[in-house]
């Protein structure tokens, strides 16, 4: 199991329902209405906010790869990727 499917099971059932919209909405590029921000030093790392939650990923050519689905907390940003 890799650290995103982990992720998702540690949600609540309307947790892991918001975070799947919000995927869909990535993978369809319909970002109206989503709380993205372009992460400090990196021009192709991304975040989406959910209320705690956050989704943390990188763009690449056409491809978007999810780094990690973790709730808002002192180290949240600090990750290898």
């Amino acid at each position: 199991m890799d650290k995103i499917e982990k992720a998702l099971r540690k949600l609540t059932n309307r947790e892991r329902s918001e975070i799947t919209a919000l995927l869909s909405k990535l993978k369809s590029k319909k970002y109206q209405g989503l709380d993205i921000k372009k992460l400090k030093g990196s021009d192709v790392i991304y975040r989406i906010r959910k209320g705690s939650l956050r989704i943390i990923y990188r763009i690449s050519e056409e491809s978007i790869f999810i780094l990690a689905i973790e709730r808002r907390r002192e180290n949240t940003y600090k990750f290898t990727g």
